[in-house]
């Protein structure tokens, strides 16, 4: 089972910028690593994910353009990243790191309910 923590929410002004870091237990290959949202009263949605077998990356229409998603992975490091730019208010949202095997699927870019490990989420508020 994989253990994510992540780090780095708070609060910001719209159009300021907040990196997200969630850190892995251990590195994972051939596996789907994500950021998804979930705002009071909806739904948990895809925010970005990313393939650690061959680095392709996925991102919802609301944040291309603005958010990045990237892993620095190394000797007993996995640690995946999100920086978020030029944020909006409806960006604000509890964000969840998640991890999951490839499998059946052939592609990161897939619903919640399809991934298996989460961390614990941290909280994004952007005011106007």
């Amino acid at each position: 089972q994989v253990q994510l923590v992540e780090s780095g929410g708070g609060s910001v002004q719209a159009g300021g910028s907040l990196r997200l870091s969630c850190r892995a237990s251990k590195t994972y290959y051939n596996y789907c690593m994500g950021w998804f949202r979930q705002a009071p009263g909806k739904e948990r949605d895809r925010v970005a994910t990313i393939y650690t077998g061959g680095g392709s990356t996925h991102y919802a229409d609301s944040v291309k353009g603005r958010f990045t998603i990237s892993q620095d992975v190394g000797v007993g490091k996995n640690i995946l990243y999100l920086q978020m730019n030029s944020l909006k208010p409806e960006d604000t949202a509890m964000y969840y790191c998640a991890a999951e095997d490839i499998g059946a699927y052939g592609n990161c870019w897939r619903d919640a309910i399809t991934y298996f490990n989460w961390g614990q989420g941290t909280q994004v508020t952007v005011s106007s």
